[in-house]
């Protein structure tokens, strides 16, 4: 399928790897012109090699970082069509163990690093009628074992796309949210858990996904793509989960 995303300039948060990298990758697939986004030189630069595209090195829990990023970008290019906030991490403490920090460190990798860049480039987005696709997860939607402090940021995250998403369409900024279930890539966090104890994790996988098997990061980019593109313009404010048939509820 043809999205007609060529020649758009796109912005992939946390995207030298795993989930982000494969959304850059399809995205420069489909011709757009892509700036990489991470904390690392190094794995950055590589990334952006490969994919004949530009890196920015910035925190984005950060907002002055956020401003130089999306400065970056407007420079070197002139406008920004798709903004993908790819950043999160789910490793966190056991339920209970919850603390301040813990709490603060969490928000800012899962909720904050996308509302902060998003700020950040509202004006540039509102010049171009451009497209915001927030990851989520679906620790945010249901009780599925992830740690507490995770799972309450992607429930703000999703809370926080639905609802903003009325005010940026007016200036025909769309967005929404993509909540993935289990998947696997080289460095997840299901890599860790395989070595650990894989009839375990395997047995989790049959029991509670419906088609037994994890996720590709491809499949996730695939849909990923669909909501950045003008084929899916009358679409905003919408969370889709990408998840095998894992939850429970609709």
């Amino acid at each position: 399928m043809n999205l007609n995303l060529e020649g758009k300039i796109a912005l992939v948060t946390g995207s030298s790897s795993g989930i982000g990298k494969s959304i850059a990758s399809s995205l420069y697939e489909e011709g757009c012109k892509v700036v990489l986004n991470g904390r690392h030189n190094a794995t950055l630069k590589i990334a952006a090699k490969q994919l004949e595209g530009s890196y920015f090195v910035a925190d984005v829990t950060n907002p002055k970082e956020c401003r130089d990023l999306v400065n970056y970008v407007i420079k070197k290019y002139g406008k920004l069509d798709i903004l993908i906030c790819n950043v999160g991490n789910g490793k966190s403490v056991p339920p209970g163990m919850e603390t301040d920090s813990e709490w603060k460190k969490m928000l800012d990798l899962n909720f904050f690093s996308a509302t902060n860049i998003i700020y950040a480039a509202m004006d540039s987005l509102k010049k171009t009628r451009g497209v915001i696709v927030c990851m989520s997860s679906i620790a945010g939607m249901e009780s599925i074992g992830a740690p507490i402090a995770y799972s309450i940021a992607k429930a703000a995250l999703n809370s926080y796309v639905k609802r903003i998403s009325k005010s940026l369409a007016k200036n025909d900024i769309r967005v929404n949210s993509v909540s993935p279930g289990n998947i696997f890539f080289k460095g997840s966090v299901w890599e860790k858990k395989i070595k650990d104890n894989k009839s375990k994790v395997n047995k989790m996988i049959k029991q509670e996904v419906a088609l037994g098997r994890f996720g590709t990061p491809e499949e996730v980019s695939n849909l990923v793509i669909f909501l950045a593109s003008p084929k899916s313009s009358f679409i905003t404010g919408s969370n889709f989960v990408i998840d095998g048939g894992q939850l429970k509820s609709g």
